[in-house]
């Protein structure tokens, strides 16, 4: 829920300070519609904002709120679950509590525990924490990255928000792409900490900012407090049952099911035709008394539609099922660029289009929450890729397996799986190999960087960025570690925060004011899921297999034996009426005019791009292309609504 801004000065406080924080609030508006909340410190030159979205405690939980002395301040963007038992805990140690929101347990846990409060603190959140005497901003964002959180230093102050709009709204904050921002739009893949915009940082999950005030400055540390730790392969208990790791991950996510139905707002569920959002639905049925909303997105393509699946298990669970039927007109157009607005990133695929139109459908039905099926694929080993890496460099039964999976995966090679194996020096000196999901976008690295217009292109001509993202791991992380767990690492460091939990999770969910709660993202799930044995995770050619076991007698028999199916909106190139929304876009963005005005790629190329693309036949080259066309659309988009016009939406005239 919410959203959460605001900036600590070292130069004096201004008349118009007041009114810079309430504009960089009001860019978050769509996170928080239910009002807005400040803290102006004159004194210390400190400014915090929150704009609400109330779904506990409707009542008293207005923000900021205060420790009972008003010398702790905090904003919180997010869930704490567990808070009851916890708030009583405290309650009985003397601890005293100003309302009924879950938000307010960090303050007397910080009093209690120091920067250790971080880990009592369950559920995602990303929250700024003052305190007045040790002259101390504290910035928390949680352990997978769920909620966003942006900051940015110079030597005016510290300035921070939930999305970069809102540090977009003050003056202070520049407002220009970063030359290898633009190369990791291009290839999709971030560096944890970064964003496509110079000098603006993200910060990284599993991380907490703590900023004191220094003389005429400030110190700034950014200090780690969690991260996903499997297990060194010496330290593996291989003498657990089967029957032992089916059990922890039943009664770990029913737990986190429960928890997460927790508000005094009603919660519904996502869900698609996969094992993930099937379990959510589950285990929820059975903890709520009355039937839980579904919602259900399908597509004109059968290739890509899983609605029929996921209509089987509504009706298995009696879910009050709600199908959002999406064509080309709903995936391009204006939809397009407030997906792109709200994402603050390039996107290879329309599905966060799709996720943001859906989003948009739960609020229109009054819902403000939904159980989300996120993180299982990243904990359980799903993802076709990190079967390829485990089949490949950790499986004695490699060669069945792998000729299977390709077959069955053959839709969607160019993207997230590449046709051909692609290594490089950087990923096999930490990792021991390349891990195959990111294979694919070095390929498209290699026909976009061409693209670029001369003077950026020769800039960047000794950048890496696929070193650049293999010097970010923690290699302690990865010591000693099996191939699937190092799979699964370096995907969950990178591109479960840059794509999936944002333009696939809360970034288009919130821009509709609604907040998704993926349970799989729990850490005490976590913490049983990485316990379980590669061979287990993967078992023959079985991806998740303990998950399905689990969650065996909850699911459709179809879903429990199909194999993993990615979920991906159609592409551009599926369609004739896809081409002509998608020839509306280009014909707005990568016209020559505004490809100049940008000053990112330079035009006869993109041209040529563009004519190669219509002409081209193979399916995986146009797939690969398809990816490659919205990463240029959206840095153009990008620029023109954050650059040119300070964070602006846009529509197609």
């Amino acid at each position: 829920m919410c959203g959460i801004t605001g900036f600590w000065k070292t130069t004096p406080w201004t008349a118009e300070d007041p009114d810079r924080v309430r504009e960089m609030a009001k860019k978050l508006i769509h996170r928080g519609p239910d009002g807005f909340g400040f803290h102006l410190d004159e004194k210390r030159q400190l400014a915090m904002g929150h704009a609400r979205l109330s779904i506990i405690d409707l009542n008293t939980g207005d923000q900021p709120l205060f420790s009972s002395d008003d010398k702790l301040v905090l904003t919180v963007n997010g869930e704490f679950y567990d808070y009851k038992r916890i708030r009583t805990q405290l309650r009985l140690e003397g601890f005293t509590f100003s309302s009924r929101s879950d938000s307010e347990i960090a303050l007397p846990l910080y009093r209690k525990h120091g920067l250790d409060f971080v880990h009592h603190l369950r559920g995602e959140f990303a929250f700024a924490l003052f305190d007045q005497e040790k002259e101390q901003l504290i910035l928390v964002r949680d352990r997978f990255g769920i909620k966003p959180l942006f900051y940015h230093v110079n030597p005016e102050g510290v300035y921070y928000g939930s999305e970069i709009k809102a540090l977009f709204a003050h003056p202070r904050v520049p407002r220009q792409f970063s030359g290898e921002g633009i190369l990791h739009q291009l290839m999709h893949t971030m560096v944890p900490g970064t964003s496509a915009f110079k000098d603006i940082q993200a910060l990284r999950p599993g991380h907490m900012l703590i900023i004191r005030r220094k003389a005429n400055g400030f110190e700034v540390q950014d200090r780690k407090y969690w991260d996903v730790n499997f297990p060194e392969e010496q330290d593996r208990d291989l003498t657990l049952p089967e029957e032992h790791h089916i059990q922890q991950v039943q009664e770990s996510l029913l737990e986190a099911v429960g928890f997460r139905l927790e508000a005094d707002v009603p919660v519904g569920c996502y869900l698609s035709g996969g094992i993930d959002s099937c379990s959510m639905l589950g285990l929820a049925a059975s903890i709520q008394q009355s039937p839980v909303k579904a919602f259900t997105i399908s597509f004109d393509h059968d290739a890509y539609d899983e609605s029929a699946i996921a209509r089987e298990m509504a009706e298995r669970t009696e879910a009050d099922q709600e199908q959002i039927k999406l064509a080309a007109d709903e995936l391009y157009g204006n939809n397009y660029l407030k997906t792109m607005y709200h994402a603050e990133r390039t996107f290879y695929n329309t599905l966060g289009v799709a996720k943001w139109c859906m989003s948009q459908r739960v609020h229109e039905c009054g819902y403000r929450v939904v159980v989300t099926g996120e993180g299982s694929d990243e904990l359980f080993g799903g993802y076709p890729a990190f079967k390829r890496d485990y089949f490949l460099h950790g499986s004695t039964e490699s060669d069945q397996h792998l000729q299977a999976m390709d077959a069955s995966n053959a839709l969607f090679k160019g993207a997230i799986l590449a046709e051909n194996a692609v290594t490089h020096p950087a990923m096999d000196g930490i990792c021991g190999f390349t891990p195959s999901w990111i294979q694919s976008w070095i390929q498209t690295l290699a026909i976009a960087r061409p693209l670029l217009q001369d003077d950026l292109k020769n800039q960047l001509t000794k950048y890496d960025p696929v070193e650049a993202i293999a010097m970010s791991f923690d290699p302690t992380q990865l010591h000693n570690r099996a191939v699937l767990d190092k799979a699964q690492y370096t995907w969950i460091k990178t591109m479960l925060e840059c794509q999936i939990l944002n333009w696939g999770g809360d970034r288009v969910d919130m821009a509709n004011s609604m907040e998704s709660r993926p349970a799989f993202l729990d850490h005490h799930v976590a913490d049983v899921a990485k316990r379980i044995p590669p061979s287990l995770r993967i078992r023959g050619n079985t991806e998740k297999w303990v998950l399905r076991e689990a969650m065996k007698n909850i699911l459709p028999e179809r879903l429990y034996k199909r194999e993993k199916f990615a979920f991906m909106a159609p592409p551009a190139h599926t369609s004739d009426s896809k081409k002509k929304a998608v020839n509306e876009l280009i014909n707005r963005f990568l016209n020559e005019d505004r490809i100049k005005t940008a000053g990112i790629f330079d035009p006869g190329r993109i041209k040529a791009f563009l004519n190669d693309y219509r002409e081209d036949q193979d399916s995986v080259s146009l797939v690969r292309k398809d990816a490659l066309l919205n990463h240029l659309l959206g840095l153009q988009i990008l620029h023109e609504q954050f650059i040119e016009n300070r964070g602006d939406t846009l529509t197609i005239k």
